[in-house]
């Protein structure tokens, strides 16, 4: 590691640091450890200086190279904004609460959504934030926190580091900024141990808003126990709510911060990554040699993957797609449930004749694979793969998933692969902290994951890991090899043999009109409760039904050789309907019990379904 620091700590003079970049030619050249050119401040003969909505000034870098060329280190301080000082609306902070999340609105431009997410309301929340941690932590005077930053590639992302970067410093611990990174790499920093680079930090932020429009963004904070929880968040903005309040009674200005250290940390985690696949094949140097995996990253922060990761393993990435990072997700949305962005990854093995498909969502805590015939290994094939593998490792084990899946994936799980299935609640904290609470009782667990692509393994800090979870598949590439087992996707094709898939699998999504009278002063959530309990009365006199006896969300029902689930949304006004069948004639049958039970409720919107059901 001490080798590694050296070269993943830069002492950066702004010159070369210009120079260099100019070499690259392009934002990003699938080098994610190069800045964001986007993002780059100006150079002015000597003296670094931002001129957009944080401006911020270098003093004179001789200083800086001359009394800090053995810390390795790049120093900066934040000096108050040429701009003007933004005007201050009062906000409803909890608003901003999306579960384990922070989300909101950080561009201005799209009707309707007016900027949420200002500098001072991410001011106030990373100060929020720091003092939350502050009074967990509990150290004395002594020692200073340190709290890791890093974004995706939104456009909003330097503007919100720099305001997150003030909040922190504000509250006097120290700041270390990554740039472009992952969200579970920002996780990971939190166990690192590595002074050289600072390492480990106290608490972490990814700013982030997952595969949300280009004019979203939020907040994901992690300490070394993990992803925060709900309750966590609510207690952050609660906090965030008081110090803004401060900013309406007293006046906002950007003040000038303590210096930020900035570290390239993806160098750290991209290597672990590559050294776990070189242990899984006997600690061959290319193990990877001669396979042809194309990446698609979707613009998003995940390009890192061909260049860092696969390369150094000896295989071939070309072909690999939207790897820069782009703000703006010109080319498809960065999600592997997303139909245009799988179909784009499917297109690119098949034209470049690859043995594997790699893709992404924005922030990599989520992934998918394609085989080498274009067959998909996503949502619950993707759940079936993991299970084949973690079960070979850990024989019986339980494979926690969320609501959505499949009553083949069951079947797969228990029948074939001899594990226990529990399917739990949709959200990915949820799925996850089930995983650890089955633990904590004596039940074994090694796997939590989602039909969204989130995925987290016990073995790996149960963190949902895009990009680990594609390591897993890659040791499984690599060690079949080794062993004379088996070359190419076909490897990972065949573990999941025998896994039943319905012809029919739809989601329909009932609106809730917050606005109807019929919710009678009710909220959502207790009209669509409401609406649940109702259906589920229903389908106890109907004996061509049976509900499934061990539920944990919504109301789960089987028939006509398939199944549906009812249940609302974690956060929305809406009530997802999921039907999977063997043909279009049983999933209508389903969707028509499910109209006949529902449409006295006049305040939800059927007609997605009533569209779905008419002959």
């Amino acid at each position: 590691m001490a080798a590694l620091s050296g070269k993943v700590v830069q002492n950066v003079f702004i010159a070369q640091f210009y120079q260099q970049n100019r070499q690259f030619g392009t934002q990003y050249q699938r080098d994610s450890c190069v800045p964001y050119m986007r993002a780059l401040p100006p150079f002015h003969g000597g003296k670094l200086a931002w001129t957009s909505n944080s401006s911020m000034q270098m003093r004179n870098l001789l200083k800086y190279q001359n009394g800090f060329v053995n810390r390795r280190t790049f120093y900066c301080n934040a000096a108050s904004s040429a701009t003007a000082i933004p005007s201050l609306d009062k906000v409803d902070f909890l608003k901003l609460q999306n579960g384990s999340d922070i989300r909101g609105v950080a561009v201005s431009g799209v009707e309707g959504e007016p900027v949420s997410l200002t500098e001072p309301v991410t001011e106030a929340i990373a100060a929020g934030f720091a003092a939350w941690l502050l009074d967990k932590k509990k150290v004395d005077a002594s020692r200073k926190l340190r709290v890791s930053i890093g974004h995706d590639s939104r456009i909003s992302a330097q503007k919100l580091q720099d305001a997150v970067s003030r909040g922190i410093a504000s509250a006097g611990l120290d700041v270390v900024q990554y740039g472009l990174a992952s969200t579970p790499a920002m996780f990971n920093s939190t166990l690192t141990e590595d002074e050289a680079i600072l390492c480990p930090a106290d608490g972490a932020i990814m700013i982030t808003a997952s595969h949300l429009p280009y004019n979203r963004n939020g907040f994901k904070f992690f300490t070394n126990d993990g992803g925060l929880g709900k309750n966590d968040i609510k207690d952050i903005l609660e906090r965030a709510a008081s110090i803004y309040s401060n900013f309406l009674a007293k006046g906002y200005s950007v003040k000038a911060s303590e210096s930020v250290k900035k570290i390239d940390y993806m160098a750290v985690y991209t290597s672990d990554l590559v050294k776990a696949v070189r242990k899984a094949a006997g600690n061959i140097e290319k193990p990877l040699e001669g396979f042809h995996i194309v990446v698609d990253a979707g613009n998003g922060a995940g390009g890192f993957f061909a260049a860092k990761v696969l390369e150094p393993l000896g295989a071939i990435t070309s072909g690999s797609q939207f790897l820069e990072p782009d703000g703006m997700f010109p080319n498809h949305i960065p999600n592997p449930e997303d139909k245009a962005a799988m179909k784009a990854i499917t297109q690119a093995v098949l034209d470049n004749k690859a043995n594997l498909g790699i893709i992404f969502d924005t922030d990599v805590d989520r992934s998918a694979a394609v085989d080498s015939t274009g067959r998909e290994l996503n949502r619950n094939r993707l759940i079936a793969l993991m299970s084949a593998i973690v079960l070979e490792e850990h024989p019986g084990t339980t494979i926690v998933t969320d609501s959505v899946t499949s009553d083949g994936l069951t079947s797969f799980i228990e029948k074939k692969l001899g594990g226990k299935h529990h399917r739990f609640k949709r959200g990915y904290k949820n799925v996850i902290d089930e995983a650890i609470r089955l633990n904590s009782i004596g039940e074994e667990s090694h796997l939590a994951i989602e039909t969204s692509g989130h995925g987290a393994l016990k073995e790996n800090h149960w963190l949902d890991d895009g990009a680990y979870l594609m390591v897993k598949l890659l040791n499984k590439l690599a060690s079949a090899r080794a062993s004379g087992k088996g070359v190419g996707s076909k490897v990972l094709t065949d573990l999941v043999e025998g896994l039943e898939e319905p012809a029919i699998a739809v989601e329909l999504r009932l609106k809730i009109n917050q606005n109807h009278p019929d919710l009678k002063g009710r909220s959502f959530r207790e009209y669509g409760e409401a609406v649940l309990q109702h259906l589920g009365n229903s389908i106890a006199s109907n004996p061509k039904l049976q509900k499934a006896p061990v539920n944990y969300e919504g109301v789960r029902v089987s028939g006509f050789g398939g199944w549906f689930l009812l249940r609302l949304s974690l956060h929305d006004p809406v009530l997802p309907l999921n039907i999977e069948a063997p043909s279009h004639e049983d999933a209508v049958k389903l969707g028509l019990e499910v109209a006949a039970a529902v449409k006295e409720f006049q305040a939800l919107d059927t007609s997605a379904l009533d569209k779905f059901v008419q002959p």
